[in-house]
């Protein structure tokens, strides 16, 4: 007979694991807008048939993985319930643009002093 850890004799005796499946795509509660992004966030986990498919199976009991599946699925909703906000591209003003060239020219000028010139030191 094998030798086997008294902690995993009992292990995969019972099904306590547990699979949420939310259908996103015909959810009445969630706006379009939001769907989108839940389908992007959910990313393998959502099917082609838009079903986002949540598997716990962290704990021993299928009451807390139950619970640890809902809210999971609650994170997910509330992080995309978040909207990015768009960057408007900007451009540098003239003025900006100016001084940058100066600090450069500054710097270029410094370092130039510092190098080492044998011509120079005669």
């Amino acid at each position: 007979m094998r030798n086997v850890p008294e902690f995993l004799q009992g292990m995969n005796k019972v099904a306590t694991g547990v699979q949420l499946r939310f259908d996103i795509k015909n959810s009445i509660a969630l706006q379009d807008s939001l769907k989108e992004r839940l389908i992007k966030q959910g990313g393998k986990r959502v099917t082609a048939e838009g079903i986002l498919i949540i598997e716990a199976k962290r704990f021993r009991t299928q009451e807390k993985n139950r619970l640890d599946a809902i809210s999971r699925l609650i994170k997910l909703i509330q992080l995309a319930a978040i909207e990015k906000k768009l960057r408007r591209k900007t451009r540098p003003t003239l003025t900006a643009r100016a001084a940058r060239v100066r600090h450069k020219r500054k710097e270029g000028e410094q370092k130039k002093l510092r190098r080492y010139n044998p011509d120079e030191m005669e």
